[in-house]
């Protein structure tokens, strides 16, 4: 009886051991197991955008995200009327017309609005361009430069105007552009009232009041008021003209002059004389010929033309 008694506790404890090896998982299947359950518990905090399946961590960031489909824009600008999406993107606004830019350049004492601004700016100190195009080599400080950069390649260009069908590679060109239609002038100057189009050309208008030419050629010393004059101003000394006529061949420095030159093939001229309709190819013809009506000989050159 003892034996037996024995026997089948014996038989009962190499049962359990048997039941707890046969329940035993590889290391592979613990790591997929834990995986499974992980995706199931974030599954659980994510919040999912029905167009496009996004997944956000929270309700708030998820209805954020939703004005990119609807369009909406609740926050409104009180000064220009100027609508965001984000309070965030509204309150980086605002310090443009109250000219508040807290983030410091340590070594040359520049100032952003933005602390994004300021450290790619630092880029131009160190030298870094850690975003490399991989179809022609070219570097890059942001990786939204590289990824606009790389349109130029594909061609692609996204932002369409809705008035005349031309199209462009960033919407902040569109937006520009499209103020050609409006007439839109929305950057003032607090000096002499002149409005402009652009806000760089505001900026480059401002330095004549200054007397500001910040950007000095280092072959020739001469200096100018922005880094794309002076950029314009070295391939005198280069020789460079990477501008072509594609019906002549003829190279130019800059894009203008090559705009310019190509009306002598089409015939176009888009300056117009209010007083006799005489036309020109160009505005400076214009402004000269228009001294015949008003004997005025002081016109100066316009600063500011929309461009396209």
């Amino acid at each position: 009886i003892i034996k037996d008694i024995i026997l089948k506790i014996f038989c009962n404890v190499i049962g359990d051991v048997q039941r707890i090896h046969s329940r035993k998982r590889s290391p592979e299947e613990r790591r997929k197991k834990i995986i499974r359950h992980q995706q199931s518990n974030t599954r659980k905090k994510q919040h999912e955008c029905s167009q496009c399946f996004k997944t956000f961590a929270s309700p708030s960031a998820l209805a954020i995200h939703q004005r990119t489909h609807t369009g909406e824009k609740p926050h409104q600008c009180s000064q220009c009327g100027k609508t965001f999406s984000r309070i965030s993107s509204l309150k980086m606004h605002q310090m443009i017309h109250s000219g508040e830019k807290p983030y410091h350049c340590s070594q040359c004492g520049k100032t952003f609005s933005q602390i994004w601004n300021l450290k790619t700016h630092l880029m131009i100190h160190s030298g870094e361009k850690p975003y490399q195009c991989t179809t022609c080599g070219k570097g890059f400080k942001t990786s939204h430069e590289l990824r606009i950069h790389k349109m130029t390649h594909t061609g692609e260009k996204p932002h369409q105007c809705s008035q005349c069908g031309k199209t462009f590679i960033q919407m902040g060109h569109l937006t520009t552009h499209q103020r050609i239609h409006t007439g839109e002038k929305p950057y003032h100057c607090s000096q002499c009232g002149n409005a402009f189009c652009h806000i760089s050309s505001l900026k480059k208008h401002q330095m004549i009041h200054t007397g500001q030419k910040p950007h000095q050629c280092p072959t020739c010393g001469k200096s100018f008021r922005s880094s794309e004059e002076l950029r314009i101003h070295q391939r005198i000394h280069s020789g460079e003209k990477p501008h072509q006529c594609s019906q002549c061949g003829k190279t130019f420095i800059q894009m203008s002059h090559l705009k310019r030159h190509q009306r002598i093939h089409s015939g176009e001229k888009p300056y117009q004389c209010s007083q006799c309709e005489k036309a020109f190819t160009e505005m400076d013809k214009l402004i000269r010929h228009q001294r015949i009506h008003t004997g005025d000989k002081n016109i100066t050159k316009i600063h500011d033309i929309c461009k396209d």
